[in-house]
C-alpha cells in the first residue's frame, strides 16, 4: 500500500495528538513511546519525500497541519515542563549520593 505524503503528515499529527492526551493523564511512558512512533514516521516522510510532491492544495493542508501540531507540540511541552523538572531534580539527588 503506497501512501501519499498527506499521509505521513495526517499520521504525525494524530500521534501528537495522542501524545497530548498521553500528557494530560500524566502517563509519561505513553509519550516517550508515541514520540518514538513520530519519528519513525518523520523518517519515512522524509525518504518518501524525496521522491514525492505536494500540489498546491496539498501544500495547503501541510501547512494547516504543521500548524495543528505545532500547537500541541507547545501544549505537551507545557505538561511535560514540571515532570521533566522533577525528574531532574530527582537525578541531582541521586547523584550527590555516595
Amino acid at each position: 500500500m503506497s501512501h501519499s505524503l498527506l499521509d505521513y503528515y495526517k499520521a504525525i499529527e494524530n500521534a501528537s495528538q495522542k501524545m497530548l492526551e498521553a500528557a494530560q493523564s500524566e502517563d509519561w511512558d505513553q509519550v516517550v513511546r508515541l514520540e518514538g512512533a513520530c519519528a519513525v514516521l518523520i523518517a519515512q516522510l522524509r525518504h518518501k519525500s524525496r521522491s514525492s510532491d505536494l500540489g498546491p492544495e496539498e501544500r495547503k493542508e501541510k501547512s494547516r497541519i504543521m500548524q495543528r501540531i505545532l500547537r500541541t507540540d507547545a501544549e505537551i511541552r507545557c505538561l511535560a515542563e514540571p515532570w521533566l523538572n522533577d525528574l531532574e531534580q530527582l537525578m541531582d539527588a541521586k547523584g550527590q549520593v555516595h
